[in-house]
């Protein structure tokens, strides 16, 4: 299993997302330039131009037409995939952490961090279909939790929104009235903070990683703990294979045990787990620092890593990966 290299970015990635037939592959980094790329040749096709700070997190349309951004620069950018076109500006008062569309893309949610005496809070915003008719003001306002929300995705029929961030715990709003109804077991959940949060392809169940170097697998409607996944180092990224019962987990390494490493070869892997067994089946190394972002291409047969060191590592899967036993 070659990887392609695919060097654009001259920052560290931040975020890895494939558009839904999986033939294109968006990055964001902290260069302020989010990049999409062909997914099967690591191919570059173009960047999006506007954005005056690091770039945390985006999120693609069903159809591949737009493209929404949330930016360290406190806005979150809609664009025209195809013309790189800005569409419109969401401003705000904090750095935009994270943005996920909503199914059918009527809404999208957006995270603001603490700043100035703000708190974290969570926007709900009307999408308009015509950009022309698109409004800035905030169909919601949840005010959030202390500390960063690192991530907030949509859960099932765009009724509830899933948060999780600095304080380790993950919550269930509702979407329609922004009142908290659920926070999860402090007894079997994460031990710091929370860093990435991935929604499984029939979005039934969840996975949260952890600097508390471990990612957890949870119920998306009641909360339950499924599994825990324990490695060694902290986890940066996650992301699970919609294909086999394969879990990935990504992350940097103790700083006491960088210097020892072997400078030719990158050292720094994404770990694979058995969903059910929680055991490690294998790792794929590489980068030349901590993994940041991790995504798997909608058909599990390639996933791609983003680095520490500015890098996008896109792997396509040998027959052989196919016939790990499982169960």
């Amino acid at each position: 299993m070659r990887p392609i290299l695919m060097k654009g970015h001259e920052r560290p990635l931040t975020f890895l997302k494939y558009n839904k037939d999986g033939d294109l592959l968006f990055s964001c980094a902290k260069d302020h330039t989010p990049t999409v790329w062909f997914a099967d040749n690591g191919e570059r096709l173009g960047t999006y131009r506007g954005h005056n700070g690091a770039v945390w997190c985006c999120d693609i349309s069903r159809d591949s037409s737009r493209l929404i951004t949330g930016s360290a620069d406190q806005s979150a950018m809609l664009w025209d995939v195809k013309s790189g076109k800005q569409l419109f500006t969401f401003n705000f008062d904090s750095p935009a952490r994270s943005v996920d569309f909503s199914v059918g893309e009527k809404m999208a949610v957006i995270t603001t961090d603490p700043f100035m005496g703000l708190t974290s809070a969570i926007h709900i915003k009307d999408i308009a279909a015509n950009p022309a008719d698109q409004v800035a003001e905030s169909k919601l306002v949840i005010k959030g939790p202390q500390g960063r929300i690192n991530r907030a995705v949509w859960g099932p029929l765009n009724k509830t929104i899933i948060s999780a961030g600095e304080d380790a715990v993950v919550r269930i709003w509702d979407a329609e009235t922004g009142q908290l109804l659920l926070e999860n077991d402090k007894e079997v959940g994460h031990k710091k903070p929370i860093t990435s949060l991935a929604k499984s392809t029939d979005g039934s169940h969840f996975l949260t990683g952890s600097l508390d170097k471990s990612a957890k697998l949870w119920d998306i409607r009641s909360l339950t703990l499924i599994k825990t996944y324990v490695t060694e180092r902290p986890v940066n990224a996650v992301a699970m294979s919609p294909l086999l019962n394969h879990v990935v987990l990504g992350g940097g390494q103790d700083a006491s045990a960088v210097t020892t490493t072997d400078h030719r070869a990158g050292k720094f892997e994404a770990k694979f787990y058995d969903k059910i067994l929680q055991e490690e089946i294998g790792g794929v190394k590489g980068h030349f620092g901590p993994i940041n972002a991790l995504a798997f291409n909608p058909d599990g047969r390639s996933f791609s890593s983003g680095g520490e060191d500015g890098y996008v590592r896109l792997h396509h899967f040998d027959p052989d990966y196919f016939k790990i036993p499982s169960i």
